[in-house]
């Protein structure tokens, strides 16, 4: 959102102010990022997410999983194995928030930065 957006009526910088909402709606919380970063490289199971994801129990990541699936950023597939294999992986729509993720770490550094001088 530009300052230029938010010139005119309080409805319109309302409404500007919508989408970024659904933003943080859908990427809220401690987990949701983390459990994105893991599955980067490739598929996993949730156990190996579980042992990258440091400090996420098992009932937070299986409701972060869902709400990530829900979101379409996340895809579970479930193989017919004995037992069965479920794999987490990355959806092409979860790589349009690599500028958005590379944003927030460049505010956080400088927000870092600002608050306690490192």
């Amino acid at each position: 959102m530009t300052k230029e957006k938010c010139v005119g009526e309080p409805e319109e910088c309302l409404a500007a102010l919508l989408p970024v909402r659904d933003a943080l709606e859908v990427l809220s919380g401690r987990w949701k990022l983390p459990i994105l970063i893991a599955l980067s490289n490739r598929p996993k199971r949730f156990k190996e997410i579980s042992k990258d994801v440091n400090g996420i129990t098992d009932k937070m990541l299986s409701k972060e999983l869902k709400d990530l699936e829900i979101n379409k950023l996340v895809t579970r597939t479930v193989y017919d194995t004995f037992p069965p294999t479920v794999e987490y992986a990355r959806t092409a729509h979860s790589h349009t928030l690599y500028n958005v993720i590379g944003a927030l770490n460049e505010w956080g550094i400088l927000h870092r930065k600002e608050i306690i001088g490192k």
